[in-house]
């Protein structure tokens, strides 16, 4: 993918330094501007990918791990400060897209790939094709391979499904719940939940949705990476033990037989904020492990 260089962006009046206090860059894509953060020191390097929503769900893991690794987070085409696209760039391919447009223009190598929900898919996929750039892989809540269930499927298309989108465009109910306690918002005071929201873009989430539902080639290519280049990469999975309804991370065991696998007490659909302490000290387990040399399971 054709991409000119990044410049930092002019935040938002609501995107305060008190809530973000890390500077925002922009890539210029064929698919729009793709919004980034890239901050911390000269430890491991961790990429923290999620789809649906924006960056914002990484915030409290990221204010812990800044300190010894190198974070990089990305703003998926439809959220957050990334282009507001129409319906036609709020897909897993666009998402996937960004992904590596990143990776190549930062030059990324030996990194730790951590991704979550719809970032699943989209992120694997990009890194199947640049495997050699990944040192490891966290999955929190989420799957990355062709939905094959009639639960997921159905909920996905009922998310994705018109009249959920335009119920939500209307009230704003998906980013309202999702900021409350049972969401990314349990430590947090009413003014951050108020950012998270901003950053949410009402229609976006549904589509995508939608197109997890139908992005073949996306959650295919997803799926060949884990069982090809990344079959023998170290694996963590992290999930909120309230909230694992399809039964992902027994899924994930089964493919990756040496996993560690971890689950959040209380936690539910984003355990990075139930916990962050907690999830990031399982990630400095897996990075100095394996900075280490161990052969021993993660």
């Amino acid at each position: 993918m054709n991409t000119t260089p990044t410049a930092t962006i002019d935040r938002p009046a609501w995107l305060t330094e008190d809530a973000w206090p890390w500077p925002v860059s922009a890539l210029t894509t064929p698919d729009g501007p793709i919004a980034y953060t890239d901050t911390g020191g000269n430890g491991p390097v961790v990429l923290l990918v999620h789809a649906g929503m924006w960056s914002f769900v990484w915030r409290d893991l990221m204010l812990d791990l800044a300190v010894d690794h190198r974070c990089i987070t990305i703003d998926a085409p439809g959220n957050g400060l990334s282009t507001r696209s129409d319906a036609s760039g709020v897909t897993l391919s666009a998402a996937s897209h960004a992904v590596g447009a990143v990776v190549d223009a930062l030059d990324l190598r030996d990194l730790t790939l951590v991704f979550h929900d719809l970032g699943g898919s989209a992120a694997v996929a990009a890194m199947g094709a640049r495997a050699d750039r990944v040192a490891a892989l966290v999955a929190v809540n989420t799957f990355a391979w062709t939905p094959d269930t009639r639960l997921l499927k159905f909920g996905l298309s009922f998310m994705g499904g018109a009249p959920m989108r335009e119920l939500d465009a209307a009230t704003g109910f998906f980013a309202a719940a999702s900021s409350t306690r049972f969401g990314v918002g349990r430590h947090w005071d009413a003014e951050t939940r108020a950012v998270f929201r901003h950053g949410v873009d009402r229609r976006s989430v549904h589509r995508y949705f939608a197109d997890a539902r139908r992005a073949a080639d996306v959650t295919g290519a997803a799926d060949a990476a884990l069982r090809g280049p990344f079959a023998e990469r170290p694996l963590l999975t992290v999930f909120g033990r309230r909230n694992d309804y399809f039964g992902f991370q027994p899924r994930w065991l089964e493919r990756f037989p040496g996993a560690r696998q971890e689950q959040v007490d209380g936690g539910n659909h984003f355990p990075m904020c139930d916990d962050p302490a907690a999830v990031a000290g399982w990630m400095r387990r897996l990075t100095r492990r394996r900075d280490a040399g161990s052969g021993e399971p993660v």
